[in-house]
Parts: structure tokens; C-alpha cells; sequence
């Protein structure tokens, strides 16, 4: 495995990160979240702990905290504590109740100790806020999370989902309060959903902050000939209107240098996110073994120029999503 800082921050992490989105409860309502439970999800906890993934990446609201508590098991099975760079997030609704969502300070201060008694931990190295709240004082927050890392309870900050402008406006909020500031961003990034590059990499890069891009194969579709049907893309209507028929001549171009290379389609969009140098951890969801032995064969391909070319020329803008 291959390491790296996150962003210019002390902490050291390996190149990839595992998704815990789909595992959880079966039962879950929402498609693709909880797909996974323990017997079905602890195999992948281990293969990925065994290639050297060892930076797990999961969230509060992730079926509605099961998959915090699965992650906290695998932590405890497969590993120790200090192998694991653990990471949560905090925003959206978890139960009813003044505290139940967003970025308050009963919020966050309600959410942490709960994720914490789920993971079975008591802290964890890195807590995201999921997304942006605008209906709470960005001093209030910012004040909070650096009350959080100063009890112990999270070694790090990170952010998720937002428009640059309001990245900058946290930040620039933490140094006026003199508080902890953001080392991280989980934006959402691939060969097909490029509006990052934009604004926010470039803000990234100028206060030296790491992505840890999540959907970096767009959620499958550059992993497939155009047009393939999987379960994930016949169940997810957020990718249905994120991605678009103008899309197919970049994963043609995926595919044609997938086969020109002899490796998979997922290890060339994977490898191309990769290189951007504001990426220190792409986050990858596993629900086959093949999933994470494409991701770490990744690592080792180092796309031409050419190459670079034919995958970037034929981008289709597209309106952001996600915040």
C-alpha cells in the first residue's frame, strides 16, 4: 500500500479509503444503503485491512448508524485501534428532537458521543460535517467542533458536500475564532462529474486541504461498456440524473484504454482520479473482492499524457449536485 498526508496536515493515510455506505441494515428504505449486514460486510472489512486500506470512512446517518456499528466490529476483529484512521460524519437527521440534525452545538455534541458509543471508541481521527447548514451561525459550529477535537473526541476535521464559497467561509470563520479548521474535503469527483475543478480544487489546493473524493467511478458507470445495467444503476436515481447520454464518450475511452492495457476499466477511471495532485484518498465502495484488488492495481498505473487527453476531451458540463 502506498501512503500519504492528508492534505498538509500531520496524518498519515494509505492512498485509498473504504466506503462503509452499504453496509448496514438490510431493511434499510434507502437504495444501496445497508444492502450489506455483518456476514455479508465482514469480509470485506478484513480483505480490505489485509491490502492495507486501513483508512474506513462512515457516517452517522449511514443506515441510520448500523454501519458505524459494524465498522466499530471490524475494527475490533480484524485490527487494533491505532491501525485504523477512523472517520464519521454528523448532519443529517438521526431522531426527532432539537438536537437530532444539523450543525447546532447540542448537535454536534449530542451526535459525537453517540457515534462514538457505536463505533465503540473514544475517538475518532477524523469528523466530517456532511454537509453545509445554513440555519446555524457558522461561529456556532466551527466553535463546537473545535470544542470536540479539544475533549479528545476527534483528532481531525473534515468537511463534505458544499459549494466552495462556503468552505471558505468555515474556514475563514475557524481562524478568525482561533479554532481548529478543516483538513479535508469528501467531495464528490470522477471523470464524469468534474464541476470540483471549478472552484473548490483549486481552493483545496490553495490552503492545502486533501480530498477524499467519494463516487470516484461514478458510481459504476465508468467501470462498465456504456449502457451495461447493474443493480446499482437500475436502483439509484441520484446517479440516474447526475450522469447523461453525453457521458458515453468518456467511458468509451475507458473502456478503449482498459482494453489497450489489459486491465480493468475501474483501474484506469481510478487511476485517473488518482493523479490529481489535491487527492490524497479516493473513497472506494467494496461489495465484491474484485472492487478493492482493482482499486489497489490502481496504484501502480500512471496514465500518458495521451491518455490523459482522451479521457478529459470529451467532459460534459454539467450543473453541481450534491450539496
Amino acid at each position: 500500500m502506498k501512503y500519504t498526508q492528508l492534505g498538509k496536515s500531520g496524518l498519515r493515510i494509505p492512498r485509498l479509503a473504504l466506503g462503509t455506505m452499504t453496509y448496514g441494515d438490510p431493511s434499510s428504505t434507502i437504495p444501496a444503503w445497508g444492502a450489506y449486514a455483518w456476514d455479508d460486510a465482514a469480509p470485506f472489512y478484513r480483505q480490505s485491512y489485509e491490502a492495507g486500506i486501513t483508512f474506513w470512512d462512515t457516517a452517522n446517518a449511514y443506515s441510520a448508524g448500523v454501519s458505524e456499528q459494524l465498522t466499530g466490529r471490524a475494527m475490533r476483529e480484524f485490527a487494533s485501534r491505532e491501525e485504523i484512521v477512523l472517520a464519521t460524519k454528523v448532519f443529517f437527521r438521526m431522531h426527532e428532537g432539537p438536537g437530532g440534525q444539523g450543525l447546532s452545538r447540542k448537535a454536534i455534541m449530542e451526535n459525537i458521543d453517540a457515534s462514538l458509543a457505536r463505533l465503540g471508541t473514544d475517538y475518532v481521527d477524523l469528523y466530517q460535517i456532511h454537509r453545509f447548514d445554513p440555519t446555524t451561525p457558522m461561529e456556532e459550529t466551527m466553535e463546537a467542533l473545535h470544542d470536540v477535537v479539544k475533549a479528545g473526541k476527534a483528532r481531525y476535521l473534515g468537511a463534505s458536500a458544499m459549494h466552495a464559497w462556503q468552505f471558505a467561509e468555515l474556514q475563514h470563520t475557524a481562524d478568525l475564532g482561533g479554532w481548529t479548521r478543516f483538513v479535508s474535503m469528501q467531495n464528490q469527483y470522477s471523470l464524469i462529474y468534474r464541476e470540483e475543478e471549478r472552484e473548490m480544487m483549486g481552493l483545496l489546493a490553495h490552503q492545502g486541504v486533501g480530498a477524499v473524493p467519494y463516487s470516484p467511478l461514478a458510481k459504476g458507470k465508468v467501470t462498465k461498456p456504456w449502457g451495461t445495467s447493474t443493480s446499482r444503476n437500475s436502483n439509484d436515481a441520484v446517479a440516474d440524473a447526475t450522469f447523461v447520454e453525453a457521458d458515453k464518450p468518456v467511458v468509451d475511452a475507458v473502456e478503449a484504454i482498459a482494453a489497450e492495457r489489459g486491465v480493468t476499466m475501474a483501474q484506469v477511471a481510478l487511476a485517473w482520479v488518482l493523479r490529481h495532485p489535491v487527492v490524497s484518498a479516493p473513497i472506494v465502495g467494496a461489495t465484491k473482492a474484485a472492487h478493492l484488488d482493482d482499486a489497489v492495481a490502481a496504484l501502480d498505473i500512471d496514465l500518458t499524457d495521451d491518455e490523459v487527453t482522451a479521457l478529459e476531451e470529451h467532459y460534459a458540463i454539467r450543473s453541481p449536485r450534491g450539496f
